[in-house]
Order: C-alpha cells, then structure tokens, then sequence
C-alpha cells in the first residue's frame, strides 16, 4: 500500500509562543507525595497533576496514583499490567509483552495515555498487540484519574486518563545556587522470564537551570506458565511450560534540561524507545517498534491583568513499528503526531479560580503491506475547554466545558486493495460538574455528572481489511455519527489517622456506543467479519479502597509492637456492561475483583502477602468463552540501607506464589487463541535499587 505524503502541520509556531513563556513563569503544578512504603496513612489530600488543575488539595474526580515502593513492587513489563492491581483498572493483556490499561470497562481510544500531562504519539489503541512506547522502568509515578471527567485532556477520554510522570523536562529547581547532582539506578532480574533489566537517572543543576539524563534497558525470554504449551516457532522446543513466542528486548533513553527565570521556566526533552518483542497470537510473528517524542514546555508567572499564570506544552512524536513474519518484513504502522497546549490559569474571582485552554492536534497514521486493514489518514482536531472550581462553606463546586471541532480525511490508496477516499467533520461537545462536600470530620462526599461527546477515531469510519490480532475481518463505517454519554458517579471518603476507605459507584449511558460487533459475515480467508457499529449501551459499576492499621500508633490492637506497623489493604471492583441494543453483555469486560495485602514495616525492613481474586466471569457475548474464577498471591521483602550519600533498597517479591493456571477476561486472546496464552506463571524477582 502506497502511503500518502500528508506531512501532519505541526504547530511550529508552539517554539515561538513557548519562546515567549522564557518570561516570569507559573509555578509547577503540586505533585502528589512519594508513597515510601514504611508507614503509610493515605490522606484524603492527596494530590495529582492530572486530577488537580488548580493545584487543589482535595480532589473531586476519583484519582490515585502509583509511586514510590508500590511502583518498584508492582511494576511489569507493560504499562497496563503495572496498574492493574488498582481499582477499576485492567490490562488488555496480548501476552506479557502487550498490556493497555483499560478503565471501568473501557478501553482503547475512550482510555487517554499522557506524558507528562502531554499526548502520546503511538498506535496502541488501534489494535491489542500494540504496546505503548512507554516502559516502567523509567517512571517516576503513574497517576489514574478516572470516569469522564478529564475535559482538560480530551473529550475521548471518556473511561479516563493515564498521565505518566517521568521528569524528563525537570519543573523545580535544585534548592540552592550551588545546586548539586541526583540519581537514581534499578537492576533486577526475574526468573519466570529470565529477564534482565536496568535503568538509570541523574539529574542535576543550580537555581538557574536543571538537566536530566535517563537509559533503560530490558532483554527477557518466553515467560513461564503452569501449563505445557505447543511451538513452531523454529529453534524453539516443540512444547514447553513457556508462551511461545513472548520473548522481548526493550531499550530506550532520554535527553531534558530546563532554563528557570524569575518569573518562570522554559525546558525541552529528546526520548528514544525501540522493543522488539513476540505476538504471542502467531509463533513466528515479531513486532520492532520504534519511537521518538521531543517535548517543549514553558510557564509565565504574573504575565498581568486577569491572568495570573500561563503554561504552555507542544510534543512531537514519531512512531512506527513493523511486523515480521520470520525474518521477512510485513506490515508496519507508522504515526506521526504533535499537540499543542495552551492553559491560562485566572486570577480568583472572590472564592472562583480556575483555567481555560486551548489544545490542537494533528496527526498522519499509515499501513503499509498485505495484512494492512484500513488506508493512510489524517487527523486533525482544535478545542477549547474551561475548567472552574468554586469554593463553599461545606465543600466546593467544580465546573467545566470542552468544544472541539475534529476532522478526519483518507485519501484511499491507489494499491487495488479497495479503500475509497473519504472525509468526515466532527464537533463533539462535553461539560461535566462535580461536588465535594465535608460532612462531617474525616468524611466527604463526591458526585460527578459528565455530559461527553466523541468523534470516531479513522479505523472506525475506514477500516475494511484483515486483523489478525482480533481474528478477524474488519469493517469501519464512513456514516459513523458522533459518540455520546451521561455518566454519573457519586462517592464516599472517610480518613481517621491511618485508616481510610474510599468508595465509588458509577453509571453511564452511551446513546451511541462505538462497538466492533459481529455481522454474521464471512470474508477473505474466512475470517468472520466484524464492522463497527453504534448502539446503545451502559455501563455500572462499583470501585472501593481501604487501608486498616492493625499493629502500630493509632492501630486497632493497642499495645506494645516492638517498633512494627502492621497494615491492611482492602481493594474490590465490578462492572456490568451491556449492548442495551441486543440485551447481550458487551465483550472483553473484567470480572468483579477482590484483593487483600498486609504491610508490615520495622526500621529499614518491610515484608507483604497479599492476594487477587478474580470471579469467574460468566456474562459473555453468545458464542464468546468464558472465564473461570482464580486466586493469584504474592509476597514481597524489602531492606533498605545507607552507603555513604546514597540509600539502597534491597528486594524480592515473588509474583502467582501458587503458580496458578489463569486466563484473563479482558484479553481478546482468551477468545481468538485459547488456551496458547494464560497469565504468567510463578516468578521471583530479586533487584536493588540505589537513590543518592
């Protein structure tokens, strides 16, 4: 296929407007505290960029964020099955080496993936065997707000929003004019895998200006699993205890620096990232991804009149990955991006503050080789939003609106392979408001109501070709209208000392749900087609947190500890979700979950055992497989110790302790390829991590 030449229109003059913001700047935003592992007392004020606009100290949407010693100790391979422990959060999981989070059941394009509060160049939502360009490894904090919400960060961010946080463009100072170096380095090793893995950071500067250095390296083999599996992969075993073909080799790095002035802060950054890793779905079937994003961002303090801060962000990637069928090329995916963002937040108006902003995005997606499924395209997309936030004896108010105008253009191909030109105009609107109330001490209530709009992403409208990621034929459609919800979730805080709970029901309603449906067809190499439809469907569900001290100051058994703290997590979600159309359940949807972990901390060591239990997961589409019900514990140990300046922190954590033989629901795999990829089985990872 013939890729046309539509270089995107980056807005090159986001240098020239960011150039300005080389002014007074903006404060950076409050960044949420390092969770340390030792004696954690969760706070009702706990803050998140993403979650926060106005730097807040109690947010309204449901939000949480990873960091810390619960990141070292839940980080994976993938960015979805980094997060899925967390409440209404899953992965896609296409084996260990392909994992998109999805969030209250929804997935793909309604999940919007940030860095650094900045788009995401890739082409991860488009098919499940795309991985994200992002690796763990070199992650600071991963924040999840969830629910629809987000009008800052997109109106197709309608399940939520996934901001990583990697400061690679450094937003503070070195405290000091004379400033000085910091750092970091990680190296483990894993069994169930025998992977190998490293990443290193140094930052360092003055008052005046900061630099950031930062590599990551991973090379692992087939995972291990509790079930003997077939392989034709050549130089393979013809059966092992291994997912054939999940093998991975990931490297990547990155460049920043910031100038700070009196008034504010201008840096830019340069990231590399390469994987080379199996399918999983095909035993000689390798994807060699290749990305690179550069960033710029800028912020304006006291700029005057109305407005009492100005920032500003512009990001431009370049993605492309390919498809190898042994060692011969296939098709390869190429997505070129850039986004520009705009925030001017005004001074109060008695108790109103708040922020408006302007966002463009462009971006230039094609399919080259046999297997490609949709035509080059091109999309472009300009929005206005407005995010305000009213303080209140008993609370607060929040209020905000998005307007977008998008459209999305296909000249076809001139390749014989049946893809007409088309173009369509799309202008979705979104508003949402929100409550917080105190009503009584240690207790809030949350309600949030959410009014979105979506306009279909270029393979719903253009796709017609085989997928063989999903096992099938398909099929987009040009007349595809917008997509709409009303969502509704209403919550309840409760803190006392180190004991919490938090608690979130939800609702929404899609008068127009894009769904990939089946037709009853049967095309090319009889594969069963499936085109993408509206319907209308709905969504509900429950998410619920917790954290009880047992031992320890303030726990629930008084007494002497001896120096220990004994903490108790609690976690749980479910969700329904239903083609309201059909009466049938929508697909790929997570059973309900319960999980438990104890924590225990005295001085430098620490030690967990916890469990996840996923519910069979029996209300399937008609003709889909379903999903029995399993148990998956881990334990972890950690030390830490000082070394001169730097601090060490020795671990070991052991991943499905019973080995235990698992399928997931949200994996289209479990449909298309059963039984050829389970969940991985026992691992023990062993690794240090040093911090000066």
């Amino acid at each position: 296929m013939k890729a046309t030449s539509l270089p995107p229109r980056a807005p090159w003059c986001a240098v020239a407007l960011l150039g300005a913001l080389a002014g007074p700047g903006a404060h950076a935003q409050q960044a949420a505290p390092a969770d340390d592992g030792a004696t954690p007392a969760p706070s009702l004020s706990e803050v998140t960029v993403t979650g926060n606009p106005l730097g807040a100290e109690q947010t309204v949407a449901p939000s949480s964020v990873l960091s810390g010693e619960n990141l070292l100790l839940q980080r994976a391979a993938t960015l979805g099955d980094t997060l899925q422990n967390q409440p209404g959060v899953a992965s896609s999981y296409f084996g260990p080496n392909a994992g998109r989070p999805s969030i209250r059941g929804l997935d793909g394009d309604r999940v919007r993936i940030l860095q650094n509060s900045g788009a995401s160049v890739d082409a991860s939502s488009l098919s499940y065997d795309h991985n994200t360009p992002i690796d763990p490894l070199a992650v600071e904090r991963v924040e999840v707000l969830r629910g629809p919400a987000a009008l800052l960060y997109g109106g197709s961010a309608q399940g939520g929003v996934v901001n990583v946080i990697d400061n690679r463009i450094p937003r503070e100072p070195v405290a000091g004019p004379e400033g000085g170096v910091t750092g970091r380095a990680d190296a483990s090793w894993a069994s169930g895998n025998r992977e190998a893995s490293g990443a290193a950071l140094v930052e360092g500067g003055n008052d005046r200006y900061a630099l950031h250095v930062d590599a990551f390296a991973r090379h692992a083999g087939d995972t291990a699993v509790p079930i003997t599996l077939g392989c034709d992969r050549p130089g393979s075993p013809e059966s092992a205890r291994r997912i054939c073909n999940s093998a991975n080799r990931t490297s990547g790095g990155a460049v920043g620096g910031t100038l700070f002035f009196d008034r504010g802060y201008l840096g830019a950054s340069v990231a590399g990232y390469r994987s080379d890793y199996g399918t999983v779905a095909e035993d000689d079937v390798t994807i060699g991804m290749r990305s690179t994003r550069m960033a710029l961002e800028g912020l304006w303090r006291n700029p005057g009149g109305l407005i009492e801060s100005v920032r500003g962000q512009f990001s431009h990637g370049d993605y492309r990955h390919t498809e190898y069928e042994g060692d011969e090329p296939g098709t390869t995916f190429k997505n070129r991006g850039s986004e520009l963002r705009v925030e001017a937040r005004h001074r109060p108006l008695g108790n109103l503050k708040g922020v408006w902003g302007l966002q463009l995005e462009g971006n230039q997606f094609a399919a080259l080789g046999e297997e490609a499924f949709l035509p080059p395209s091109r999309t472009r997309s300009a929005a206005l939003f407005a995010h305000e936030e009213l303080a209140t004896g008993w609370g607060k108010l929040t209020f905000g609106a998005r307007a977008e105008q998008v459209r999305v253009r296909t000249d076809g191909s001139d390749e014989g392979d049946g893809f007409a030109a088309g173009s369509r105009r799309f202008t979705p609107g979104s508003a949402a408001l929100a409550a917080l109330v105190n009503v009584a001490p240690g207790w809030q209530l949350t309600g949030n109501l959410a009014l979105t709009q979506r306009a279909p992403r270029d393979y719903e409208l253009f796709a017609d070709g085989p997928h063989i990621a999903t096992a099938a034929w398909e099929l987009g459609n040009p007349a595809l209208g917008l997509e709409k919800s009303t969502s509704l979730d209403i919550g309840a805080q409760w803190k006392d000392g180190p004991h919490r709970f938090t608690v979130t029901a939800f609702a929404s309603h899609y008068g127009n749900y894009i769904g990939l449906l089946p037709t009853g067809q049967v095309k090319g190499d009889d594969l069963p087609e499936y085109a993408y439809t509206g319907v209308k469907a709905r969504f509900a569900g429950l998410e619920a947190s917790g954290t009880v001290r047992l031992l320890g100051q303030q726990g629930v058994w008084h007494g002497d500890a001896g120096g220990s703290v004994l903490d108790l997590d609690l976690r749980g979600d479910l969700v329904r979700a239903t083609n309201s159309t059909t009466g049938q359940p929508l697909p790929l949807i997570a059973p309900a979950r319960l999980g438990a972990t104890l924590r225990w901390a005295n001085g430098p060591w620490r030690a967990r055992l916890g469990f996840d239990h996923a519910m069979a997961q029996r209300r399937v589409p008609e003709g889909s497989r379903a999903t029995s019900a399993y148990t998956l514990w881990n334990a972890a140990v950690t030390y830490r110790q000082k070394a001169g300046r730097a601090e060490l922190q020795w671990y070991a954590r052991v991943d499905n302790l019973t080995n235990r033989l698992a399928y997931s629901a949200n994996s289209i795999l479990t449909q298309t390829a059963f039984p050829r990829a389970p969940l991985p089985g026992r691992s023990v990872r062993v690794g240090v991590q040093v911090m000066f």
